[in-house]
């Protein structure tokens, strides 16, 4: 596979990579075993990046994935992140910020985090603050490079400033265009950019099922996407673009990774599937090249995105 460079520090990672979210939360019942041979499978198919959370089960996630890569950890990157509290609050606090990167290092069973991002911003902590906190761990060789997450351009500009950031993560997909507006500033200042649920939750695998066919705890319950009023309209833009991607030999999952990485050169997508086959037909994704006409095909099918938001 091909590689793609996050940011200007030095980060290479393959041009898909792999979120491992759902391999302990958010779409219902998951396999370990099962999971464990899919993160594997991604790195026999030539993944090297590998995306994790504190917030993924509280330990358990990066437990899992540290398992998983432990055969192959000098051949790998792995970044995670803190930033919630357990109610799913704010909590970037420095003296936290410390507990939480020394329990991801021992969960990862790793003595570096390649990737250290912020989950998402804290109103109550200066991003510097924050950052500064982060940098620490950069002097004392545990964290190699920086990273934010559902951050805004003024968070990411202050950052910036305090320590160079390799990578922004951003929900970004046909179905979310939300991260657009942010591209020129990541260009301004080389920062790459990681986008996570790059297949829509789901939505863009055209298997898709009405909210009553998923598990009270799945994350899709609070999806707009999912809402009775806009499910049969999403449906019909995944039905054309199913055909669409048919047109070009491929499934629309691959289509939707395909659009990634043809929209910037510093894009990489990291979708997450607990199945081995699923992967297989991820990663083919990278192998499949669009054109502008290809790229204004899908505009016109989607051209707003999805109908309704990524949250009620």
């Amino acid at each position: 596979m091909q590689t793609r460079s996050l940011g200007t520090q030095g980060l290479t990672v393959s041009a898909i990579g792999y979120g491992a979210m759902g391999t302990v939360i958010a779409f219902g019942p998951s396999d370990d075993t099962e999971s464990i041979a899919a993160i594997r499978r991604a790195h026999e198919l030539g993944v090297t990046h590998f995306d994790t959370a504190e917030l993924y089960g509280w330990g358990e996630g990066e437990k899992l994935l540290g398992h998983a890569l432990a055969p192959i950890r000098d051949e790998v990157t792995i970044a995670t992140k803190f930033g919630f509290t357990e109610t799913f609050g704010a909590d970037s606090r420095p003296e936290h910020i410390r507990e939480v990167v020394d329990n991801s290092l021992r969960h990862l069973n790793t003595d570096t985090i390649d990737l250290l991002y912020q989950h998402q911003p804290d109103p109550n902590v200066p991003i510097e603050d924050v950052v500064g906190a982060m940098k620490e761990f950069v002097d004392a060789g545990k964290v190699k490079y920086l990273g934010l997450s559902n951050a805004d351009e003024d968070t990411i500009r202050r950052a910036h400033a305090v320590h160079p950031i390799s990578a922004l993560q951003n929900e970004y997909s046909i179905f979310d265009l939300g991260a657009e507006p942010l591209f020129p500033v990541l260009e301004e200042l080389g920062i790459g950019f990681v986008a996570y649920s790059p297949i829509a939750r789901g939505f863009l695998t055209g298997a898709a099922e009405p909210r009553d066919q998923y598990t009270p705890d799945d994350f899709r319950q609070r999806v707009g996407w999912w809402k009775p009023e806009n499910f049969d309209k999403n449906v019909a833009i995944v039905d054309e673009l199913t055909k669409f991607a048919e047109s070009k030999g491929a499934t629309v999952s691959q289509l939707a990774l395909a659009w990634l990485l043809a929209k910037k050169d510093y894009i990489v997508p990291i979708p997450g599937s607990r199945k081995p086959n699923r992967v297989a037909e991820n990663v083919a994704a990278a192998d499949l090249t669009l054109t502008a006409e290809d790229l204004a095909r899908i505009a016109e099918i989607a051209p707003m995105g999805g109908v309704g938001g990524r949250w009620e």
